[in-house]
């Protein structure tokens, strides 16, 4: 071949045949590479006064503020970071006492007007946590919202998980209200509710809306939302022209208000705090 001689086995050997292992009429397949071990889910880190606030020991402004004085230790150490990670696994003391998960609380109360939903107020105002003094209850966090001007059924609880069940608009929780109104709405107003209005860019609507009563100079409504944006009703109704005069909470989901006294609380029972839980 092109002067170049094929080289011949030398004396005494002989030559093998060549044996392919696989038909070479079959495509090479190249060896498989081992498969990835499944990862672990990563264990969920939250900052330090966030887990005391969960934990339902005190507010997340109180967990930072605590820390910041140097009052909290993690694990035997001062720590005076707030945002401090915290695993799940660590000891937790505060002022030299275990802030281990306290016991779930659930509570209807019935705000009184001109009470705030804060923990502490910069103008001196009264808020719900007035009216909890001497109870002995560890830190309850509202569950939703009900501005100053508002009264009527307020939840609270340390339990996160069950409050943002009722809270989270996925949810659609209804939350019921009976509202005072100046003028006389009509018919077209309560479908106007219903049809929903856009007011600062967002759309307001209600779920259900119905005319209790009428007077000369007023009216009730009983007003049903399954979402709660910022001052919603009355931005929904101011919108339509109507100024609110009260605005009473009497219903989340199937619990009511009925007679609890203003400024009164009570705790759930097992069976309205399940029924809340399902939803």
């Amino acid at each position: 071949m092109h002067g170049l001689k094929a080289e011949r086995p030398a004396p005494g050997i002989r030559e093998e045949p060549f044996y392919c292992r696989y038909p070479m009429s079959m495509p090479f397949q190249p060896p498989r590479a081992p498969r990835p071990r499944p990862r672990r889910a990563p264990t969920p880190v939250f900052g330090l006064a966030r887990v005391l606030s969960k934990r339902g020991i005190c507010s997340r402004s109180q967990g930072e503020k605590l820390a910041r004085e140097g009052r909290v230790r993690v694990d035997g150490k001062i720590v005076r970071d707030p945002e401090f990670p915290i695993a799940g696994h660590e000891r937790i003391d505060i002022d030299g006492a275990s802030a281990a998960t306290a016991a779930s609380i659930y509570i209807a109360m019935n705000k009184p007007r001109g009470v705030v939903v804060t923990a502490a107020d910069e103008r001196g105002r009264d808020t719900v946590y007035s009216l909890l003094e001497g109870a002995g209850l560890p830190w309850l966090s509202p569950v939703g919202r009900l501005d100053k001007a508002s009264e009527g059924l307020l939840l609270l609880s340390n339990d996160t998980v069950w409050a943002a069940g009722i809270t989270e608009p996925a949810t659609h929780v209804p939350k019921t209200y009976h509202v005072q109104v100046e003028g006389q709405p009509d018919e077209t107003t309560v479908a106007a509710m219903q049809e929903g209005v856009v007011d600062a860019g967002e759309t307001l609507r209600a779920t259900a809306v119905s005319l209790l009563r009428q007077g000369e100079r007023n009216a009730w409504l009983e007003v049903t939302l399954d979402e709660g944006r910022n001052r919603h009703i009355r931005r929904l109704l101011a919108a339509l022209g109507f100024d609110v005069r009260r605005l009473l909470r009497t219903a989340i989901g199937d619990l009511v208000l009925g007679e609890l006294a203003k400024g009164q609380w009570r705790h759930l029972t097992d069976a309205e705090v399940a029924a809340l839980r399902r939803r």
